[in-house]
């Protein structure tokens, strides 16, 4: 057995290892008072909830439904819609002069409300696209939240609350695991010949950067239009754009699962459109990151 069969094998743990990394580095930078003055002005908290779980995934239905997309894409596309926010997005606040509390409370909601949103959303999304005998393991889905992203999440926070000489670096090493984790990942994925950029084609690639653009484009124009301040409009714009695609990967894992020998287009495919998109919302959001600081600087 080659190491990349080895890898396709376990492929699932992988994705399990990397988003418990990814959640409990993201738990151990986040504390209770955070949240206080979200709380005392929960309008932008509740605009930034409501484009998350309500906005974005309506305007992904209307997409897969007018677009002709390969399956795969569709269903990597539609995974997208429906998880939530991730530890980036607060990072990319920060750095375009957002208001990071809302973030990361938009994140903290979205994050225990996609146990039961995540199901749900890519039930209504993916459904008429499965085959007939296909069931969406919601509790499997639900359980998998459960364990490996809000656990970790919580354990994260303990250790913030009663550990705080050793937050720091149980951050650091839990967001550097987990992207090292990815980048196996990848490795993986590639030597076992999942990631076939040829056949991927290169309109599903744009059709992935429109995506993005969309939901920048979304995230920005609702908060703008219901006159919250720039600063929150920042936080909520990108938020809803990068979004937790370590957990769409594990998702991935549980509704794909790689079998070494066998070929998954479908499979391949998505994990394809989860990559890309996980690519282009690092690159794209940098560039994005960067002209919100430049206008900033000119206001």
């Amino acid at each position: 057995m080659s190491i990349f069969d080895w890898y396709v094998q376990n492929e699932y743990w992988f994705a399990a290892v990397q988003l418990t990394l990814a959640m409990l580095g993201m738990g151990a930078t986040l504390k209770l008072s955070d949240f206080r003055d979200v709380a005392r002005e929960p309008k932008g908290v509740t605009i930034g909830v409501l484009v998350q779980i309500v906005a974005v995934p309506l305007v992904t239905l209307l997409l897969i439904q007018s677009v002709g997309l390969d399956v795969g894409v569709l269903i990597g596309i539609a995974l997208i819609a429906a998880i939530p926010g991730g530890t980036v997005s607060n990072i990319y606040t920060y750095l375009a002069g957002g208001n990071i509390p809302l973030s990361i409370s938009v994140t903290a909601l979205t994050t225990l409300g996609c146990l039961l949103t995540t199901p749900i959303i890519l039930g209504v999304l993916i459904d008429d696209y499965m085959p007939a005998d296909f069931e969406m393991p919601a509790a499997q889905i639900a359980v998998e939240i459960g364990v490996y992203l809000l656990l970790p999440l919580v354990v994260g926070m303990m250790c913030y609350r009663f550990l705080p000489q050793w937050a720091e670096l149980i951050s650091r090493i839990g967001v550097r695991g987990s992207m090292f984790v990815i980048l196996l990942i990848v490795i993986g994925s590639g030597g076992a010949g999942r990631l076939d950029t040829a056949a991927f084609g290169g309109f599903n690639v744009m059709m992935i950067a429109s995506f993005f653009v969309v939901l920048v484009l979304i995230g920005a124009l609702t908060p703008a239009l219901a006159g919250l301040k720039r600063r929150d409009t920042i936080a909520i714009e990108i938020e809803v754009a990068v979004r937790n695609t370590n957990l769409g990967l594990l998702i991935k894992a549980s509704l794909f699962p790689a079998i070494a020998g066998q070929a998954d287009p479908i499979g391949d495919f998505v994990l394809f459109t989860l990559l890309l998109y996980g690519a282009l919302q690092i690159f794209i959001g940098l560039l994005w990151v960067w002209i919100r600081r430049r206008q900033g600087a000119v206001a």
